[in-house]
C-alpha cells in the first residue's frame, strides 16, 4: 500500500476510488466502507483504491482539552489497511489552519483537483469542513457539477445498535473486550514495546514482559488482568497481562505487563502485539506475595481456559 503523510506529496491517479474519515479501531462499519471501495474497484481493476485520513484525531486539535484516547496508533491504522489490499492512504496532517477550510473547498481543491476523485464512498453519517457543515446532501450536489459520482453506505447494525468507535471505547473503559471484539470485528489490540522491568514476576515464578506503548494517546482498558493473546516471532503465544499499580508491592507507577505461558525467548526490544480475549479479574492487593502467586496460579489456569475457548 502506498502511503502519503501530506497533501503536497500525494501523486494522483487517473481513476480512484476513494473514501475518507478518521477510522479510528476500522470497526465493522468502516470495513463495510473499505469493502465497498474494493468491490468497485473489481468492475474497474486499473482504478486506484484511497482512504484519506487526518492525524493528529481533529478533536485533539479542535478540544485538546477534551482530546479522546484512540482505538488505534497511526501505525496500527497503516498496518490494518494494508491488510484490508488497499492501494493508498493519504494521511492528512490535521491543524487549526486546514480545520478552517470550507466544506466546498474541501471538495473542490482536495477531492476534486488534488485526488481526482472519480468515485467517493462515505457512510451514512460522514460531516466534513469547517465546523463539519459538509454532509451527504451537498457531495451529491457537489458530484452532479464537478463530475464524480458518490455513494452513501447505510449504518452497520450489530444487535439492532449502530458500530461507533464511542461505543467501544465505552466498552474497553469498563473491560468488557469481549464487547469490543464483537464491534471491531477482532479482538482489540495494542502494539508495544519489550523494556526492562524490576524482575519481580520473574522472582514469584511468572516472568513478565514489561510493556511501553509507543503513543500516549492509545486507549488502555480498564485496569485489571486479562486473558490474551500475545503475536511473538513465532507466533501466537496464550499469555495474561496485569495493567494497573502492583498493590500489593506499591511500586506507584502505571505497569502493563504480560507474562506470556510456556514461553522462555528474549523478547527485549521487540514490538509486540497483544490480543484481549477476556477480563479475568479487577487488581487487587494481596496480603503477602504468596498469596499474590496463589492467585497468579489460578489466573493462569483461566487464561488458559478462556483462550481455548
Amino acid at each position: 500500500m502506498l502511503v502519503y503523510r501530506s497533501l503536497a506529496a500525494y501523486e494522483p491517479a487517473p481513476d480512484t476510488i476513494a473514501t475518507l474519515g478518521t477510522f479510528d479501531g476500522l470497526h465493522l462499519g468502516h470495513v463495510s466502507i473499505l469493502n465497498r471501495l474494493l468491490d468497485r474497484k473489481r468492475d474497474r481493476p486499473q482504478a486506484r483504491t484511497l482512504v484519506l485520513t487526518f492525524d493528529p484525531h481533529p478533536r485533539a486539535v479542535l478540544q485538546p482539552d477534551a482530546a479522546m484516547p484512540l482505538l488505534h496508533t497511526l501505525e496500527e491504522k497503516i498496518e490494518a489497511l494494508d491488510r484490508l489490499g488497499l492501494d493508498a492512504l493519504l494521511i492528512v496532517p490535521f491543524t487549526l489552519e486546514f480545520s478552517r477550510m470550507s466544506s466546498q473547498d474541501f471538495i473542490r481543491e482536495v477531492l476534486v483537483e488534488l485526488i481526482q476523485v472519480k468515485t467517493l464512498v462515505v457512510g451514512y453519517d460522514h460531516r466534513f469542513g469547517r465546523n463539519r457543515t459538509g454532509d451527504f446532501t451537498e457531495l451529491y450536489a457537489a458530484a452532479r457539477q464537478l463530475g464524480f459520482e458518490v455513494e452513501e453506505i447505510p449504518a452497520q447494525q450489530i444487535d439492532e445498535s449502530n458500530v461507533s468507535s464511542t461505543k467501544i471505547r465505552s466498552a474497553l473503559n469498563l473491560g468488557d473486550v469481549r464487547t469490543a471484539a464483537r464491534l471491531l470485528g477482532y479482538p482489540y489490540s495494542l502494539t508495544a514495546e519489550v523494556v526492562p522491568g524490576n524482575q519481580r514476576g520473574r522472582d514469584l515464578g511468572f516472568p513478565t514482559a514489561n510493556l511501553h506503548l509507543p503513543d500516549p494517546r492509545k486507549l488502555i482498558p480498564l485496569f485489571g488482568v486479562y486473558a490474551v493473546r500475545v503475536l511473538a516471532p513465532e507466533g501466537p503465544v496464550p499469555a495474561m497481562m496485569n495493567i494497573g499499580y502492583r498493590p500489593t508491592f506499591g511500586d506507584g507507577g502505571l505497569c502493563i505487563e504480560v507474562h506470556l505461558i510456556d514461553y522462555s525467548g528474549d523478547l527485549y526490544g521487540q514490538m509486540l502485539r497483544v490480543e484481549f480475549v477476556e477480563r479475568i479479574r479487577a487488581e487487587k492487593k494481596f496480603g503477602s506475595a504468596a498469596e499474590l502467586v496463589e492467585q497468579l496460579h489460578r489466573d493462569r489456569e483461566t487464561a488458559l481456559r478462556l483462550l481455548q475457548a
